[in-house]
Parts: structure tokens; sequence; C-alpha cells
């Protein structure tokens, strides 16, 4: 297998041809804040606009989970102006979303815990106005619960659901603020063809989709 060699924040890694900056970085302990990104999707949606890093040659930050390395490459995770438009998007996400890690039950193994830690940014924000939706929650699954107050729309569940299961249950619904992840029609999971697999609930980075009774990702 051809490898290419590059350096991520001044420490020289290998790393399959063709791989991303994303994948290259994290495999090798170097840390990215993402939301959207999953390892075996073949193309990465990028919607999540968190991982922002400088690549000397680049005028501009790159998207770490789309932009392809190359021999010689040189990455700056820690750059001004990657940091600056990560924290800017990030303090944007914070704004629609309920901040109660203190009653969550992923408080503790929640991304967006981990990628406030790393911006050194605090959850709850006051940059941007807090607009919340007030949406229902569906806890008619017998397995898990959903509430899609806190979901920050990485579309990973919908990907597994498609993608790896070919069962299909989750999508995409209406846009902009009014935009949402759910059931064909709408239905309650308990009523949809939901197979209760659970793995939509492992790939999940926060506190939306989380087990019910106790249960972990590993069980």
């Amino acid at each position: 297998m051809k490898t290419v060699s590059l350096t991520i924040d001044g420490k020289k890694i290998e790393t399959r041809h063709g791989e991303k900056i994303l994948w290259a970085a994290l495999e090798n302990g170097i840390y990215i804040p993402n939301l959207c990104g999953l390892r075996d999707e073949a193309e990465s949606v990028a919607s999540c606009r968190l991982c922002f890093v400088e690549v000397v040659g680049k005028e501009q930050a790159v998207t770490a989970c789309t932009e392809m390395v190359t021999e010689g490459m040189v990455v700056n995770t820690r750059g001004a102006e990657a940091l600056r438009m990560a924290r800017s998007g990030f303090e944007l996400l914070l704004s629609s979303l309920p901040m109660d890690c203190a009653h969550c039950v992923k408080s503790g193994s929640c991304e967006l815990q981990k990628i406030a830690h790393h911006l050194n940014i605090k959850l709850k924000s006051k940059r941007f106005r807090k607009l919340l939706r007030e949406l229902p929650i569906d806890d008619s699954s017998s397995l898990f619960t959903y509430d899609p107050n806190k979901c920050v729309l990485c579309g990973r569940c919908v990907w597994v659901c498609r993608e790896r299961l070919g069962v299909g249950v989750l999508g995409f619904a209406n846009r902009g603020f009014q935009r949402v992840v759910t059931t064909f029609a709408g239905e309650p999971f308990g009523e949809s063809k939901c197979q209760e697999c659970g793995d939509c609930v492992s790939v999940c980075p926060t506190g939306a989709l989380t087990f019910k009774n106790g249960k972990t990702e590993e069980e």
C-alpha cells in the first residue's frame, strides 16, 4: 500500500495515499473538532464546518474531512484563522441547542463537551442570541429516546441507517432552522419500521439519541 509522509502540528506521520487530513490526524493522536465525520463514509458531507485546519501553501483554511493528504504536506490544526472559523461555527451551533449537561445521560461522553474544551469555549456561550426549537421528545422506542432539540444535524444516524444497514428509516425533513432528522412521515420510532438495532444511537455525538435503562454503546 502506497503511503504519504506529512507533518501535522510539528509531528511527522505516515498515512495511506488518498487519506483525508482528518483521519490521518485522529489516527495519530491529533484531535481535530468534528461532528459529521464517519470513517466508513466514502464522501464527507462537511456539514458541521468545525474541522478547519491550515495547510502551508493554501491561502485559506480548509476542512480536514475533505482535504486529501499529499506528500510533504504541512498542516497546522491550531492556526489563528482555522480556530476563528471553528469557534464561530461552534458558537453558532450552540445558540440553537439546550445546554443542560447536568441532566443529560450523555454528559462525559458528549462530543460537544470535548469540542468546547478543545476550542476553549463555554458551552453556554452568549455570543449569539439563543433560539431554541422546543420540539417534542420521542420516547416511543423500547430501546432508545430521541430528543430532536439536542440534534446537531450531523447526519451520522441517517447515513448508518441508509448506507450501512440498508433500512432507510431515517432522513432529513424541512429546511433552514426547521430542518430535522425524522422517520418517514414523521412517525414515532415505536410505530415506524425501525429495527431497534441501536446503531444510530451508537454513532450519535450528542444526547439526541440515547439508550434507555442505563445501557451503553458497548452493550
